[in-house]
């Protein structure tokens, strides 16, 4: 099956990691509820990895984090574009989404906040 991917990296200021997660746990329960097949959020852990010489850009450059904040990569599996299109619009439809729901600050940036979809070219599973 050719999957989709919505994809994300942002920085989450330290002290905001706790509340970024329990944030991240209701949108991945809502998420799975709307028909998601998978969600994913992790915190940064080697972010200076040794690539034997190569040069590359890593997260931390990527999203411009500083000393006092992590990178978040994060990921939400989808059967399709289409099925992820029809997952968001049930997800944003949600009463838990209306804005006198989500009455806490948000813990992060969302302008620093990078996103893309993703069409699988290659999937491997056990």
């Amino acid at each position: 099956m050719e999957q989709y991917v919505d994809g994300y990296v942002l920085p989450v200021p330290n002290d905001k990691i706790d509340a970024y997660r329990e944030m991240a746990d209701e949108a991945g329960k809502l998420w799975v509820k709307h028909g998601a097949l998978e969600y994913f959020e992790g915190v940064g852990d080697d972010m200076e990895p040794d690539m034997d010489g190569m040069t590359i850009r890593t997260f931390p450059q990527l999203t411009e984090t500083g000393e006092d904040e992590s990178v978040v990569f994060s990921f939400i599996v989808y059967e399709s574009r289409e099925h992820r299109d029809e997952v968001n619009a049930k997800v944003m439809e949600d009463p838990a989404m209306d804005a006198e729901n989500l009455d806490e600050e948000m813990p992060h940036d969302p302008e620093r906040m990078t996103y893309g979809g993703f069409r699988s070219i290659v999937s491997h599973a056990k």
